[in-house]
Protein backbone atom coordinates (compact mmCIF):
# COMPACT_ATOMS: atom_id res chain seq x y z
CA UNK A 1 0.00 0.00 0.00
CA UNK A 2 2.57 2.42 0.58
CA UNK A 3 4.55 1.61 -2.45
CA UNK A 4 1.39 2.71 -4.68
CA UNK A 5 0.64 5.77 -2.49
CA UNK A 6 4.44 7.12 -2.99
CA UNK A 7 3.86 6.47 -6.93
CA UNK A 8 0.52 8.39 -6.70
CA UNK A 9 2.29 10.91 -4.29
CA UNK A 10 5.04 11.10 -7.39
CA UNK A 11 2.50 11.42 -10.01
CA UNK A 12 0.31 14.61 -8.15
CA UNK A 13 3.73 16.61 -7.85
CA UNK A 14 5.20 16.09 -11.41
CA UNK A 15 1.45 16.88 -12.07
CA UNK A 16 1.21 19.44 -10.30
CA UNK A 17 5.32 20.98 -10.69
CA UNK A 18 4.01 21.29 -14.64
CA UNK A 19 1.07 23.49 -14.25
CA UNK A 20 3.20 25.50 -12.08
CA UNK A 21 6.06 25.28 -14.84
CA UNK A 22 3.90 25.74 -18.01
CA UNK A 23 1.91 28.40 -16.61
CA UNK A 24 4.34 30.53 -15.24
CA UNK A 25 6.34 29.97 -19.14
CA UNK A 26 3.08 30.83 -21.02
CA UNK A 27 2.41 33.64 -19.03
CA UNK A 28 6.07 34.97 -18.99
CA UNK A 29 6.07 34.26 -22.88
CA UNK A 30 2.47 36.09 -23.63
CA UNK A 31 3.97 38.90 -21.26
CA UNK A 32 6.47 39.45 -24.29
CA UNK A 33 4.08 39.56 -27.31
CA UNK A 34 2.79 42.91 -28.25
CA UNK A 35 -0.41 43.66 -26.88
CA UNK A 36 -1.30 46.95 -28.82
CA UNK A 37 0.15 48.63 -31.92
CA UNK A 38 -0.81 52.81 -31.90
CA UNK A 39 0.07 54.01 -35.20
CA UNK A 40 0.65 58.15 -35.37
CA UNK A 41 0.39 59.71 -38.48
CA UNK A 42 2.86 61.85 -39.38
CA UNK A 43 2.69 64.95 -42.74
CA UNK A 44 3.23 63.36 -46.03
CA UNK A 45 5.68 62.03 -47.46
CA UNK A 46 6.89 60.88 -44.22
CA UNK A 47 5.30 56.83 -43.07
CA UNK A 48 3.22 56.44 -39.81
CA UNK A 49 5.35 56.11 -36.57
CA UNK A 50 3.95 52.50 -35.30
CA UNK A 51 4.03 52.23 -31.63
CA UNK A 52 4.31 48.71 -30.26
CA UNK A 53 3.98 47.76 -26.66
CA UNK A 54 4.26 44.32 -24.74
CA UNK A 55 2.25 43.02 -22.22
CA UNK A 56 5.53 43.78 -20.26
CA UNK A 57 5.93 47.59 -21.30
CA UNK A 58 2.23 47.99 -20.02
CA UNK A 59 2.37 45.94 -16.79
CA UNK A 60 6.31 45.94 -16.16
CA UNK A 61 5.82 44.10 -13.00
CA UNK A 62 3.66 40.72 -14.97
CA UNK A 63 7.03 39.45 -16.31
CA UNK A 64 8.57 39.26 -13.09
CA UNK A 65 5.98 38.02 -11.04
CA UNK A 66 6.00 35.17 -13.66
CA UNK A 67 9.58 34.16 -13.35
CA UNK A 68 8.93 34.31 -9.74
CA UNK A 69 6.64 31.82 -9.91
CA UNK A 70 8.63 29.42 -12.65
CA UNK A 71 11.23 29.29 -10.23
CA UNK A 72 8.93 28.39 -7.39
CA UNK A 73 6.93 25.76 -9.76
CA UNK A 74 10.73 24.03 -9.57
CA UNK A 75 11.05 24.89 -5.80
CA UNK A 76 8.42 22.63 -5.37
CA UNK A 77 10.32 19.67 -5.92
CA UNK A 78 13.32 20.85 -3.57
CA UNK A 79 10.84 21.39 -0.81
CA UNK A 80 9.02 18.95 1.67
CA UNK A 81 5.93 18.82 4.54
CA UNK A 82 5.26 22.19 6.05
CA UNK A 83 7.52 24.57 3.53
CA UNK A 84 6.20 22.98 0.09
CA UNK A 85 2.64 24.08 1.77
CA UNK A 86 3.85 26.91 2.40
CA UNK A 87 5.41 27.47 -1.18
CA UNK A 88 2.06 26.52 -2.89
CA UNK A 89 0.16 29.06 -1.20
CA UNK A 90 2.67 31.91 -2.59
CA UNK A 91 2.42 30.10 -5.45
CA UNK A 92 -1.36 30.15 -5.70
CA UNK A 93 -1.16 33.74 -5.27
CA UNK A 94 1.47 34.44 -7.59
CA UNK A 95 -0.43 32.65 -9.97
CA UNK A 96 -3.23 34.88 -9.06
CA UNK A 97 -1.36 37.76 -9.96
CA UNK A 98 -0.14 36.92 -13.27
CA UNK A 99 -4.06 36.52 -14.42
CA UNK A 100 -4.73 39.83 -13.19
CA UNK A 101 -2.52 41.21 -15.40
CA UNK A 102 -3.84 39.28 -18.22
CA UNK A 103 -7.30 40.06 -17.11
CA UNK A 104 -6.65 43.85 -17.27
CA UNK A 105 -4.97 43.50 -20.74
CA UNK A 106 -8.14 42.04 -22.02
CA UNK A 107 -10.38 44.85 -20.59
CA UNK A 108 -8.19 48.25 -20.56
CA UNK A 109 -8.37 50.79 -23.24
CA UNK A 110 -4.58 50.89 -23.96
CA UNK A 111 -5.27 52.96 -27.06
CA UNK A 112 -4.49 51.64 -30.59
CA UNK A 113 -4.82 48.44 -31.98
CA UNK A 114 -5.70 46.12 -29.32
CA UNK A 115 -4.37 42.16 -29.71
CA UNK A 116 -6.22 40.17 -26.90
CA UNK A 117 -4.54 36.32 -27.45
CA UNK A 118 -1.89 37.68 -25.43
CA UNK A 119 -3.48 38.68 -22.67
CA UNK A 120 -5.95 35.60 -23.06
CA UNK A 121 -2.55 33.58 -22.82
CA UNK A 122 -1.42 35.41 -19.89
CA UNK A 123 -5.02 34.76 -17.98
CA UNK A 124 -4.46 30.87 -18.75
CA UNK A 125 -1.07 31.50 -17.68
CA UNK A 126 -1.46 32.38 -14.12
CA UNK A 127 -4.39 30.26 -13.44
CA UNK A 128 -2.68 27.24 -14.69
CA UNK A 129 0.24 28.56 -12.47
CA UNK A 130 -2.04 29.29 -9.66
CA UNK A 131 -3.77 25.65 -9.63
CA UNK A 132 -0.68 24.07 -9.49
CA UNK A 133 0.48 26.05 -6.76
CA UNK A 134 -3.06 25.69 -4.74
CA UNK A 135 -3.25 21.88 -5.77
CA UNK A 136 0.56 21.99 -4.04
CA UNK A 137 -0.64 24.19 -0.66
CA UNK A 138 -3.49 21.77 -0.03
CA UNK A 139 -1.77 18.35 -1.08
CA UNK A 140 1.57 18.51 -1.08
CA UNK A 141 2.42 18.20 2.23
CA UNK A 142 2.13 13.99 1.93
CA UNK A 143 3.90 13.89 -1.11
CA UNK A 144 7.69 12.30 -1.24
CA UNK A 145 10.48 14.60 -1.01
CA UNK A 146 13.99 14.21 -2.72
CA UNK A 147 15.70 11.22 -1.60
CA UNK A 148 18.62 11.65 1.73
CA UNK A 149 21.14 11.56 -0.70
CA UNK A 150 20.84 15.29 -1.68
CA UNK A 151 21.39 15.96 1.76
CA UNK A 152 24.46 16.46 4.07
CA UNK A 153 25.11 13.50 6.50
CA UNK A 154 25.70 14.56 9.87
CA UNK A 155 28.60 14.12 11.77
CA UNK A 156 29.56 11.88 15.15
CA UNK A 157 31.59 12.95 17.48
CA UNK A 158 34.64 11.11 16.59
CA UNK A 159 34.11 12.72 13.35
CA UNK A 160 34.38 15.84 14.69
CA UNK A 161 36.96 15.12 16.79
CA UNK A 162 39.08 13.78 14.12
CA UNK A 163 38.40 16.90 11.79
CA UNK A 164 40.10 19.02 14.63
CA UNK A 165 42.75 16.98 14.99
CA UNK A 166 42.49 15.44 18.59
CA UNK A 167 44.34 11.90 18.47
CA UNK A 168 41.70 10.08 20.01
CA UNK A 169 39.48 10.56 16.86
CA UNK A 170 42.32 10.53 14.47
CA UNK A 171 41.93 8.97 10.96
CA UNK A 172 44.32 8.09 8.00
CA UNK A 173 44.47 10.32 5.15
CA UNK A 174 43.15 9.05 2.16
CA UNK A 175 45.41 8.73 -0.73
CA UNK A 176 45.62 6.22 -2.77
CA UNK A 177 41.69 4.96 -1.67
CA UNK A 178 38.87 5.15 -4.09
CA UNK A 179 37.56 8.39 -6.02
CA UNK A 180 34.10 8.44 -3.72
CA UNK A 181 35.43 7.57 -0.83
CA UNK A 182 37.84 10.91 -0.84
CA UNK A 183 34.48 12.24 -2.18
CA UNK A 184 33.03 11.22 1.08
CA UNK A 185 35.35 12.58 3.17
CA UNK A 186 34.90 15.94 1.46
CA UNK A 187 31.40 16.00 2.46
CA UNK A 188 32.05 15.08 5.88
CA UNK A 189 34.27 18.03 6.16
CA UNK A 190 37.34 15.88 5.74
CA UNK A 191 40.45 17.10 3.54
CA UNK A 192 41.24 14.03 1.54
CA UNK A 193 44.85 15.09 1.02
CA UNK A 194 46.13 16.04 4.14
CA UNK A 195 49.09 13.66 5.50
Amino acid sequence: MSAERAVVGRRALTYAVLLCLAGAGLALWAATRSWSVELSVRPAPLPPVRDTRSGASLLPWLPALALVTLAGGGAVLATRGRLRRALGVLLGVLGLAVAAGGGYGLVADVGGVVSRQWPALCLLGGLLAAAGGWWTALRGGDWPAMGARYERPTRTAAQTASAQGDPAGSSTPLAGRRTTEAWDALDRGEDPTAD
